[in-house]
């Protein structure tokens, strides 16, 4: 399998109105060698190209955002119906669209509004239960879902406060997200936080409906967890991360197996037994290329530390179907530009030249063999 993502403004650049006929024959293009070459394409249809015209309305905060979306989205399963009959992905990582640009104002548009970032949030899973209702009216075969990333709060201790702040922080990922598509409604305890912080949700009628629309995969992006404790003030929900020690990616983000059998068999004892697939999981790691060759060891460690994780939450009884690491090839990484690098294949910016890591041949066997030494 082979995932990858359409860019929305390829297809509209104007974000509605006429298609653009070439972003299409594109990634027609694009499947037709994937299947020649026996690889079963899975397609994202939204990680993160707005474009610039519907941003200049007011983008995911407003509503028409919604109905564009579907459009666009029906325009490309008509294209590729014939072509993928597997596995679609409506929105990669709802909180980053949402929380993380218009909260934290860490992606573009850089926002810092509570009530901005929790509209947005609704906006895209509604946009997601609506294109999920097109996808099953237009008789299309195949599978689809979504793919929200997850993190961990480990609490420091037993105490009511730490356990409580931590599921908070937990709970903005995971019930957030999940509640409203897998139970019709948002997480009352979450609800009632950010109404104390001023934000409310803007439900219309029939949106938890629409929302909640059954889907047929679960996809899951996990890179990092940390341990966490009550501490009044501490961000949105006085929650304090704790640096225990543990290393960290060149990104800066702790290494946390543990976190991810946890957030995993969280998932599975509150949703149920829907299909996974972790659609994202991998490591930042800066090592340039030395004499043709990337020796990136700890990518290798990081991807067997979780995989080991993976492996046993599938031994538990998990329904993980698939795993994808992120990423094949060194690439744009939003607000960090070119400057970290996630790929098993380095790329060198200034010739583009492809130089396969230690770890892509490391995976390669893994993939073969499956089985890896933990």
């Amino acid at each position: 399998m082979y995932r990858f993502s359409i860019a929305w403004p390829r297809i509209f650049p104007n974000g509605t109105g006429e298609v653009n006929e070439k972003g299409l024959e594109f990634y027609t293009r694009f499947v037709d060698a994937l299947l020649a070459n026996g690889i079963e394409p899975v397609c994202t249809l939204y990680h993160w190209d707005l474009p610039q015209a519907l941003q200049d309305q007011g983008g995911w905060a407003n509503r028409a955002t919604i109905d564009a979306f579907v459009n666009y989205a029906e325009v490309v399963f008509k294209a590729l119906s014939g072509k993928i009959n597997n596995k679609w992905i409506t929105i990669n990582e709802p909180w980053c669209v949402s929380f993380l640009s218009n909260f934290l104002g860490i992606h573009a548009p850089g926002n810092h509004d509570l009530q901005l970032a929790v509209d947005v949030a609704h906006h895209l899973l509604v946009a997601h239960g609506k294109t999920v209702r097109k996808f099953r009216e237009l008789g299309l075969e195949g599978e689809i879902g979504y793919a929200p990333n997850v993190t961990w709060l480990e609490p420091y201790s037993n105490s009511l406060e730490d356990v409580e702040a931590c599921k908070r922080a937990t709970g903005w990922f995971v019930e957030w997200f999940f509640d409203p598509v897998f139970k019709g409604s948002y997480p009352e305890f979450l609800v009632e936080w950010f109404r104390v912080k001023g934000a409310e949700v803007p439900i219309a009628d029939g949106d938890m409906e629409i929302i909640s629309e059954p889907i047929d995969l679960l996809g899951i992006n996990y890179y990092t967890g940390n341990v966490g404790r009550y501490k009044a003030g501490a961000g949105l929900f006085d929650c304090e991360d704790i640096d225990m020690g543990y290393d960290k990616t060149d990104i800066g983000w702790f290494i946390y197996p543990d976190g991810f059998k946890n957030v995993l068999t969280y998932i599975h004892s509150l949703y149920g037994d829907i299909p996974i697939y972790i659609t994202e999981n991998g490591a930042c790691y800066n090592n340039d290329q030395e004499n043709g060759r990337v020796r990136d060891d700890l990518r290798i460690s990081y991807l067997r530390k979780h995989l080991t994780q993976l492996q046993r939450c599938i031994d538990s009884g998990i329904p993980v179907k698939g795993y994808f690491t992120w990423s094949l090839m060194d690439n744009f990484e939003w607000a960090e530009g070119y400057s970290k690098r996630f790929g098993i294949i380095h790329v060198d910016y200034r010739t583009l030249q492809r130089t396969k890591k230690d770890s892509y041949y490391w995976y390669k066997q893994v993939i073969a063999n499956q089985w890896f030494e933990a």
